[in-house]
């Protein structure tokens, strides 16, 4: 009971929230449910009409009304085409809307996207998020333009064929009083069925993308290290799994529609009998009998469309309940209300007994460190022991779970993250650069800088040489198919662009570790540019590139084993010694 609860509450849930988005478009909204009772009253009356002309031939008599029959017939050739012309409108008004709903619902997607804590992502697969973002919304898309359409054009089609058949014969009407309950049983019965047949559909969908996203971005990988018929078995189970859920999708909400057709047709069976016997007792004349039928195609047309639809209904739901899951998720943890904004920065940082752990496990044990405005201080250990946690906690993608960092005295909990954030610049292992010119990203995050400031830039970093030998110079687009730049002509770019930047306090994040020897002593020209007179972060695994760094952290389990210059911590002859000559020696 508790779980049939639940099901109606998310039901209840995801219809309040989808007709939210509905509602924020009422104009159309209201226009469109005009159109459709317009529409739909002009079809209703065909049927009436229909019997009107023939019951203006009166059989055996040899009088025919021909007036009162082409009348009639003009009549309803004028309505059928007025319902028709108000039906496309109504189509196109209806695009309109769920164009607009679809575009408000992947804006307010990918909003929250950026507003979600960075240890969300650490949860879930990139292909997922892009599932949602596309097929999920374009099959809640599917769904508003079409679905919706006819839904209500079978509200207004089955209660005006109702009234119809009521003020023809009540009696006829009885037959339906058998065959609509066996169809909403039925209906329900199968509707609870397929409902999660759909979200587990979904759910693979996601799973393949993701799983699909990593195998590409992976590709070298995978063929550096032979793994190609590894790696297509894996593809073909989760395919399999993914055709295998829209499989028995498709395939049990497909058997609705003709079971329910069935019903309907027994019910025209039922009703062309028992129209026959009224009429030869004389208590329906042949044009009542003949608009009833009509009407009974019209009352059960619907009802077997609706059951039609209900599978791309069931799909629909479980695509808006990823969506919604999504946009429903907590945003990272909002400023403290007596946050105060981080200015004059002069880039000392304080790490006083700071704890952090994932999941339980704790990574960072009582942590203690100061750094000295302008100074350069370098992290080094190995992999896993917790580097690259200390930079997320100083830029609070996390918060420590004890202990005190602070920036010029000031506890970063209590400042604002975006001018926390905005005091560092972040040069990271894996370089990013957008769709767009290589001005644009050179320029990224630096607001209004013209083009001579990103030539200064450029320069700055020795990169200005090789963008000027492109053919278009700085107006060269990057994309997949364009220009082929290297990893370290990448590298430089983004350094480019946090010299433009100009914060007071920088990290870098083993931004030379992909890179050759020679393009290393470039990067690291250009870092130590770029470090001059400001506070730096270095996370390094070749020593050769902190070797002038003010302090080095040696960090390992999540503490400091050992602490000092470079020439201090070779003396000492301890883990970095060990380090530095499995490098060089």
């Amino acid at each position: 009971m508790a779980e049939k609860n639940k099901k109606n509450v998310d039901k209840k849930y995801i219809l309040l929230r989808l007709w939210k988005y509905v509602y924020h478009f009422k104009w159309l909204l209201i226009s469109a449910a005009l159109l459709t009772i317009l529409s739909n009253v002009f079809a209703l009356l065909g049927p009436a009409l229909s019997g009107r002309a023939i019951d203006a031939i009166e059989p055996g008599a040899g009088k025919v009304e021909f007036q009162a029959v082409f009348f009639y017939c003009f009549l309803m050739v004028i309505f059928y085409v007025v319902s028709s012309i108000l039906s496309y409108v109504l189509a196109r008004i209806m695009i309109n809307l769920s164009q607009s709903i679809v575009y408000k619902m992947r804006e307010d997607l990918f909003n929250k996207l950026l507003e979600l804590p960075i240890g969300f992502f650490d949860k879930i697969h990139t292909g997922d998020i892009i599932s949602r973002i596309s097929y999920d919304i374009n099959t809640v898309n599917a769904s508003l333009s079409n679905d919706i359409i006819q839904i209500c054009t079978s509200i207004i089609t089955v209660t005006g064929s109702f009234i119809g058949m009521l003020l023809i014969s009540p009696r006829l009407l009885a037959v339906f009083f058998v065959t609509i309950p066996v169809t909403i049983v039925f209906t329900k019965f199968r509707t609870a069925k397929v409902k999660p047949l759909f979200r587990l559909r979904s759910k693979k969908l996601g799973e393949l993308n993701g799983f699909s996203e990593e195998m590409v971005s992976g590709l070298k990988t995978i063929k550096a290290y032979r793994r190609e018929d590894a790696m297509i078995a894996r593809f073909d189970k989760a395919n399999d799994d993914a055709a295998t859920a829209y499989y028995n999708a498709d395939y049990y909400g497909s058997t609705v529609g003709p079971s329910v057709n069935f019903i309907n047709n027994i019910s025209l069976v039922l009703v062309s009998v028992g129209g026959a016997i009224l009429y030869l007792i004389s208590l329906l004349s042949l044009g009542d009998v003949s608009a009833f039928v009509l009407y009974s195609r019209k009352f059960s047309g619907p009802i077997n469309e609706a059951a039609n639809i209900l599978s791309e209904l069931q799909s629909a739901f479980a695509a808006a309940e990823r969506v919604f899951s999504l946009i429903d998720q907590l945003p990272e943890k909002a400023d403290a209300p007596d946050a105060v904004e981080l200015s004059d920065v002069k880039g000392r940082i304080d790490f006083e007994h700071v704890k952090f752990g994932y999941n339980e496990k704790e990574i960072i044990h009582d942590l203690t460190f100061s750094v000295k405005p302008g100074s350069t201080v370098a992290i080094v250990g190995p992999t896993g022991a917790g580097k690259t946690t200390i930079i997320n906690l100083l830029m609070r993608f996390y918060d420590a779970s004890d202990g005190e960092i602070s920036i010029d005295g000031h506890d970063i909990t209590k400042l604002t993250r975006k001018s926390l954030r905005k005091a560092f610049t972040m040069v990271l292992q894996d370089t990013w650069l957008f769709g767009g010119t290589i001005a644009e990203n050179i320029s990224y995050g630096s607001d209004g800088a013209d083009l001579e400031a990103v030539i200064r830039a450029a320069k700055a970093v020795n990169i200005h040489k090789y963008i000027e030998s492109l053919p278009n110079g700085y107006n060269t687009v990057i994309t997949d198919e364009g220009v082929n730049i290297s990893k370290g002509q990448k590298q430089l770019i983004t350094i480019a662009r946090a010299m433009l930047l100009n914060s007071p306090m920088i990290i870098f994040d083993e931004a030379t570790s992909n890179v050759d020897t020679r393009t290393e002593l470039q990067i690291q020209e250009a870092m130590n540019r770029l470090m001059e007179k400001r506070t730096s972060i270095v996370i390094a695994h070749r020593l050769s590139t902190i070797k002038n760094a003010d302090m080095i952290l040696v960090i390992t389990d999540g503490g400091i084993a050992e602490c000092g210059t470079h020439s201090e911590l070779l003396r000492k002859n301890g883990i970095y010694s060990g380090m530095y000559k499995s490098q060089f020696m």
